[in-house]
Order: C-alpha cells, then structure tokens, then sequence
C-alpha cells in the first residue's frame, strides 16, 4: 500500500458541509485491491484483539459490530484503515466519527480516497498514517503495540489544542452562531468577522485594559493598591537580598509566604515557611523567575478563586493541591497510582482532573517533611504533592458559589473595578466565603489577569457553571454575532468578473468591500495579495481584516477540494454555470461530479439568505433540491419555463428582456438598466457579460441598504479596463492593430470569448492560443476546434507552467483540434508567450484583432502595456524628425 497524498479539510467541502474538519487520505492499495479482509486468514481475529473497542463501530449496518460484520463479509484495506483512524483518535480522548471511504468512477483501480473526522489537525495526521502501519502490520501478521500511538496522539493534542478557558468561550460563541478564526498555534482566536472582531488570548479580551493586566502582573502594586482601598490583603514587603530577608522574616515572623514579584502559575511560589533554611531556598527559587520577590504572613485557611467578569461576581470555587490520604498499610507511589485510576482523571486537559505526576514541586514537598515516594503515611494523614492547587497539576476543585456571604460578593466586584480588570480571578485565603473575608482572618493573595476557567466549568464536585457565557455577553451584547456579509461566487467561467462587479456596487453603496479573486485579494479597492486568491486563505485574509464590513469572496474548486471553505455560512452564495474544465484533477472526473464541488457553496447559505443559480444551466439549476435557504435564479431568457415557474410561486429572479437588465420579485418588473448603457457589456455585444451582470446585480439587491440606484451606478461605472477587470476583454488599440487579452482557459470560456469577437467589426481576425497540460486530452483539442471555428489565422503558444505535459505535445493535441475543423488555416508556433507578443507587434497585419488566451495575466499586460508604450515613444519621436 501507498500513501499518495494527505489533505487536511478545515471548512465545509465536497465530502461534508456540516462536518467541515475532516482528513482525506489518497490511498493506493496496490496488489492488496485484490485481497479483501475474508481472504486473509486471521485478520478480523488479530482486529479484534488489538482495537476491541471496535465493535461500537456501526458502519453501513447500523448496528453494534456492524464493522466486524463487513470485515468478515470481505472489505478493502481503505474502509479498514477509516475505522481504525477513528477509533485510535477517540481512544486518545478525541472522541470523532464521521468517515467516508470511496473510489471515484474514472480513478485508477486500487486508488481510494479515505475521509474521516478529526478534532486537531496534527492527530489526525498521525491517525491517517498510524492507521496505514496498523493495517499493514495486521495483514503481515506482526504484533504492533499500539500504546505508544495513542500517546503521541494524546501529546500533540495537548500542545495544538485551545486550552479548556479559550476553547470553553469559542464553545460558546459558536453556540451563538459567532464565527471565529485561530489566530495562531497557542490561544490567540479571533470572535467574529471584518469591523465586527473582538480577539481572546486565552481569558484576555481585546476589551481588556492593557494598564490593569500590567497591574495584575506586578503583585506588590496590586497588593498596594487594595491595601489603600481597605482590602485585606497579607503584611508583607518586597526584597532582593538575603538582608532583606532576614529583616522581613525578624519583622514578621513565621509562618510565611515567598514567591516572584511577577510570577504567574504559581511558578516560583513557596508556602508555609516556617525556617531560615526554608526561607532561604524559597528565596532563590523565587529569585528564578524575577529580580525582586515577596515576602508575605502565610494565611491559613482554605484556598478559594473567585472570579468576577464585566465586573459582576460569577463563580467561587475551592482549590486543593494534588494531593493522597494515607492507610498506614500504602507507600506513597502506591497512593498516587490508584488516585490516578480515577476514570476522571487523563493526560491534560482530556477529562475533568489531571493526572498527578511525580516532579521537582513533588520531590520539594516530600523533601521538606523528610519523605520519599515509599513512605507510608498514617492512617488519615493528607500528604501534600504539589504546592499549589493548579488543576494542571492534579489538584482538584469544588464549586462554593452558592455560599459566597453578599459582603464578599461586593468586595470582589471592588477589586476588579479597583485594578481595571474586566475579567478578574481572585485568589483567597480564608476558613470559608460563607463570612466576610474581613471578619474571618482571610486576605486576598493574588489578583489575577487571564485566570483558568477549568476549576469552574468542570470541578470536581459541586455545580459547573458556564464562565464563557458572561465573556461572550459582554464581546457580543444584544445578541450581536459580530459578522459582516459574506457573498460567495463560484463557477466555471464569469465568477471573477461577478465577484468584481458586485464589489463595486457594494463599495457604490458605501461599503468598505474586502474581496478575493482568481488575481488578487483587494481591500476597499486597493491590492493587498497578488495572485490566484480563490482558496480559503484569502478568504481568511479578508474575513480577518478589521476595516473590512462587506466580502465578496470567489471561491474556486481548487480551495474548496484542497482545503474546504474559510467560512461555515454565508448570507448569499452565487453560481454562475458549471462547464468540462480541471475534470480528471483532485479526484473529480466528470462535470456531474465538478457540479457537486460548486454546490457546497449554495449548501453553505443561513436559511435566511439566499443562493443565486442559473436557470439556464441543468446542473446548477438542480442545486436548488435539498437546500434549506431561500432560492433566487437568473436566466437570459425571460420565458425560460423554470424562471416562469419560480415566478408564480412569488420567487424572486433576474432575467435578460427587451435589452434590459431586470429584477423580478413574482411577476413584477424592475427594470435596472439597459444593457447598451452598461460598459461591461460593450453595447450589448459580450453576451457572457450580460449573464455576469445578472447574478451580480440580483445578489446586490438582497441587501435592503444597496438600492436600486446604487446598482445602476454600479453598473454605469464599472468600466472594463486592464486595470479594473485584468485578464478580461483587455483591448490594446495600436496605430495599426488591435489586441485582446482574455484569461479564456477553457472551451466554455473561449467559446463565450469568440461568440463576442464575432460580433466586431474586424476583417481579419488572428487568434493566440494556448493548452493547460494538466487538462483532458479532448479538452486540449476542442480549444483547437474552436478556435478554428472563429479565427483566421492561428498562433500557438505554450503557457510557462507545462503542468506533467511537453510542449509538443500540447502543441500536437491544438492542431489536431485546429485541422479537425480546417486544415488549411495558417498556424504559426511561438512557443513563449512574450515572443508571440513580440512577433505581432513587429510583423501585424493592417486592422487585425490578435486575441490572446492569457497565461500569466499580470505578465500579459506588462508586455502589452510595453509594447504600448513603445509605439508610443515611436511616434512621438516621428512627429519631432518629420
């Protein structure tokens, strides 16, 4: 078996829309295609043994051991290697199954696309290639030891996992239908899209003061400050030197407290001092993580947090270090082990309590009382493992907000308004909350930026409460969702011209439009990334961008099968038709099949918002079966019996009638322009543009702040142009001749190019064509039909990227198609693009049209703007010696 290539899908896609994180492995089986599971002898019985666990797997059977049941039937490698990559996920505590393993009509015998669900990206990676190992060791028989798999799993969840605060708001904010993007691999997450963002870096918000953090983060000025505002807080000082140790330790005596005067964590901290030689080593440890340290009265009590958000009081909970309760018959190795059989406690974050490990805080604590892990403690004696009751660590929490006494609730919501912080944990020393922490002998200890929200949200006894939720509140209130408008354009042909048009009447309107297309991603007009920007990441670019409110994005089949979509919904989503191009590409061998890649888009609209489809296109038309959002068409005819269908049932749609542009909501008419008075369309000669103006034009008026007005201004001033539409109908008019630069790249696409050439007033009329290798051969020669059907005379040209093809061989399959429809039309190779360019500048004919397929847009209309530029110098220069 081989493993050919690995995709990791993070958006809605062709497998799934509502499951969007999946990995899709290509998998060539090889000689194994012809040995299903019954065939080989023992595999069900050593699957078995090995992932028992399996027989929860229901598969296609629906029922318990319903994948054993197909196993035994016979299945292939690939099915087998699905479920496994999803059972070792789920037993490394990434509980997922959704997969889909299938072989699509037109692929290579043995290939298998293998798609399954995965809650991190980098595990799934890893359950992908540990499943292929699995597989391989089961079908040779060998023993496989599959603990050291399911730890790597568990360890790289670990490091690329949200933490349980951040990923606890992120819950909540998607329960909402708020968007959020990652911002990065630790805990920086964006909550919405565009001018609606706010940002988290674990429980910091962008609404957080950046003056009150500072203060939190120095613990003297906080403990300063509440002192000066009658917060019990501990005596204590600040030193940096052993003498001034001595002097706080003659001043206030034992027990005490040592630890960083900026530390975080708990890290450097140290309690219960009660000796010089203690004290000393608490110094330097603390000395470790900052300069200058704190010496404090060591409070006796119970350990509480407290934590207040958009300075209301929310939860309390009481903390325990990791800790054991000796029998007088157990070492203390044997106590902590069966604590860790506690079903409730994994590796991490994975379950409610953590582990307890065995480390240098450990080896400290049982050092200072003189034991070691074979001590057996007394009956009833509670042995202390760590020193601070971090749930990361082992320790454990109780949920106390019901007891928190009024006058402690006051005082907490004071300390938070007192150093600024809009979400505060404070930490308390007390025998209970129960009474005022001033009448008790309690003090508060720490106040703390970005506190854990996992003590509250999954203590261990007593009641979870959702500390998310006032976080969310307070980013998003009245029920904001932080979104902008997303309009999404897909298609074979017309989408970057759409997408373009509908940014412009946007921005006509007033809207700050960020927008991607197959040359660049532009904000508010102004490129900001250059290229093919069709793929998820520069949809992502715009949906981050905080100046944007308004996105046109095109999406093109390449993101959606590489990558899947960057958004989950959008309010509109365009298709403009569906034709034969990159069929054979990314497992997509058939136009049925490339209309099920344009269809996620359409899957993807809220059930508020609508998809734009071409009546006059079958397979974009049958998009609208199943769909749960509302359903607008467009057409060129205004008969077309769907459009009059869709019409009596008060739907709204987009037609082509009587030279105009119009809107019709049921029956009625709103007529939007005629198309002569539409640069695009060249006077009503560009077809094509005429169908591009009608999906753009309905889109833009879904929105109820884009008037009709707005639109016909759009329309009227979106002129076609190198440098509004690049790549599109671009005309250079020379002295002499006149060029056309188009980015037709397909036989759909050329066809609609050449039926507008036709319709010019040009005698000779020369094409420069050109093959995309990566193509179907009869995809390659039917631009060669073509365009004998329209051209005069013909030169070829190669593109720069051959992509697996040879030159010749492109150029061979053009002049089959060429000499298929006429075999005497003049044909001229000019294997680079610029040498073509060149050629027709030095050798033109008188009044010819040369149309050019371009390869590299930008390169394209650098070279004809030179070519320009030159002529131009010429004939200046001529009028000056004349």
């Amino acid at each position: 078996m081989k493993v050919l290539d690995i995709k990791v899908l993070k958006g809605p896609n062709y497998w799934s829309v509502r499951r969007p994180k999946l990995i899709q492995m290509k998998i060539d089986l090889e000689e194994m295609e012809q040995s299903p599971t019954h065939k080989i002898q023992g595999f069900r019985q050593r699957l078995e043994k090995l992932i028992p666990s399996l027989i929860e797997h229901r598969c296609s059977e629906a029922v318990r051991g319903g994948f054993f049941h197909r196993v035994d039937e016979g299945t292939w490698m690939g099915h087998v290697i699905e479920h496994i990559a999803l059972e070792i996920q789920t037993l490394a505590g990434m509980d997922t199954g959704f997969g889909r393993t299938r072989t699509p009509d037109g692929e290579k015998p043995g290939v298998y696309y293998v798609v399954f669900s995965y809650m991190e990206e980098d595990a799934g990676v890893y359950a992908a290639k540990a499943a292929v190992r699995i597989v391989e060791a089961l079908i040779a028989g060998k023993e496989y030891d599959l603990a050291p798999d399911i730890q790597a799993m568990r360890e790289i969840r670990e490091d690329t996992r949200m933490g349980p605060s951040t990923g606890c708001i992120v819950e909540e904010a998607v329960k909402r239908g708020i968007p959020y993007i990652r911002l990065n691999k630790q805990s920086l997450v964006q909550l919405g899209y565009g001018v609606n963002q706010k940002r988290i870096r674990a429980t910091i918000a962008s609404t957080t003061s950046n003056i009150a953090v500072d203060i939190a983060c120095d613990k003297e000025e906080t403990k300063l400050l509440l002192e000066a505002a009658e917060i019990p807080v501990p005596r204590g000082t600040v030193i940096r030197t052993e003498e001034d140790l001595k002097e706080a330790i003659d001043r206030f005596g034992y027990p005490l407290v040592i630890k960083p005067i900026d530390g975080n964590h708990g890290k450097g901290n140290t309690t219960n001092i009660t000796t010089w030689e203690q004290a000393l080593k608490a110094f330097e440890a603390a000395k470790d993580y900052s300069r200058s340290v704190i010496i404090e009265k060591f409070i006796t009590g119970f350990d509480f947090r407290c934590l207040v958000i958009n300075y209301k009081f929310i939860c309390a909970a009481l903390r325990t270090p990791a800790s054991v309760v000796g029998d007088g018959i157990h070492s203390i190795q044997w106590l902590m082990d069966e604590t860790n059989k506690d079903p409730r406690r994994g590796y991490g974050h994975e379950k409610v309590l953590t582990q307890i490990t065995f480390d240098q805080f450990t080896q400290k604590m049982l050092d200072d009382h003189g034991y070691t892990l074979e001590t057996i403690p007394q009956k009833g004696e509670l042995v202390l493992l760590k020193p601070t009751a971090n749930l990361s660590t082992g320790g454990t929490s109780a949920d106390v907000t019901e007891e928190v006494h009024p006058a402690n609730v006051f005082m907490f919501e004071r300390i938070a308004k007192i150093i600024g912080l809009d979400i505060c944990g404070i930490d308390i020393m007390a025998t209970d909350l129960r009474t005022p922490v001033a009448e008790n002998g309690g003090a508060v200890l720490e106040v703390n930026a970005a506190p854990g929200f996992r003590m509250h949200i999954e203590p261990a006894e007593g009641l979870p409460r959702n500390a998310a939720e006032p976080v969310v509140d307070m980013l998003f209130p009245k029920g904001s969702v932080g979104r902008i408008p997303i309009i999404a354009v897909t298609g074979t042909n017309g989408k970057t011209t759409t997408t373009r048009l509908i940014a412009h009447i946007a921005k006509s309107s007033g809207k700050k439009v960020g927008y991607t297309t197959s040359d660049g991603v532009y904000i508010q007009n102004q490129m900001m990334m250059k290229g093919d920007c069709t793929g998820p990441v520069s949809s992502a670019f715009v949906l981050k961008d905080p100046t944007v409110d308004f996105a046109v994005l095109e999406c093109a089949r390449g993101g959606i099968l590489k990558a899947g979509l960057a958004f989950q919904n959008c309010e509109v989503a365009v298709v403009t038709n569906v034709a034969a191009d990159h069929i054979g590409l990314g497992g997509i061998f058939s136009v049925k099949e490339m209309a099920r890649v344009k269809a996620v888009l359409p899957e993807t609209v809220f059930p508020h918002g609508y998809a734009v489809l071409n009546a006059d296109d079958d397979l974009v038309y049958a998009m609208k079966d199943g769909l749960d959002c509302n359903v607008a068409l467009f057409s060129m005819d205004e008969k077309n019996p769907r459009v009059k269908e869709h019409a009596a049932d008060n739907g709204l749609s987009c037609v082509y009638e009587n030279g105009y542009v119009t809107i019709m909501k049921g029956t009625w008419k709103i007529r939007v322009l005629p198309v002569k008075n539409i640069p695009l369309t060249f006077e009503g000669k560009a077809i094509h543009n005429i169908n591009n103006c009608l999906p753009a034009v309905l889109a833009a008026y879904l929105f109820r702040d884009i008037t009709i007005e707005d639109i016909r201004t759009g329309l009227q001033t979106f002129i076609p142009s190198e440098n509004l539409t690049p790549g599109r109908m671009n005309f250079f008019h020379f002295k002499n001749f006149t060029v056309l630069a188009d980015f037709a790249h397909n036989p759909h696409g050329l066809k609609l190019l050449c039926d507008f050439i036709s319709k010019l007033d040009h005698e000779l009329r020369i094409g420069i064509i050109s093959g995309t290798g990566d193509r179907r051969d009869q995809d390659i020669r039917e631009i060669g039909e073509i365009s004998a059907q329209y051209f005069d005379e013909i030169i070829i040209r190669c593109d720069k990227n051959l992509r697996g093809r040879s030159a010749d061989e492109i150029i061979g399959l053009l002049k089959e198609g060429i000499e298929k429809v006429d075999s005497s039309i003049p044909i001229m190779i000019i294997p680079n693009e610029n040498e073509a360019l060149e050629y027709i500048y030095n050798n033109y004919k008188h009044g010819a049209l040369y149309t050019i397929m371009c390869d590299v847009v930008a390169g394209a209309l650098d070279k004809l703007r030179e070519l320009k530029e030159r002529e131009e110098k010429g004939t200046t220069q001529f009028a000056r010696f004349s």
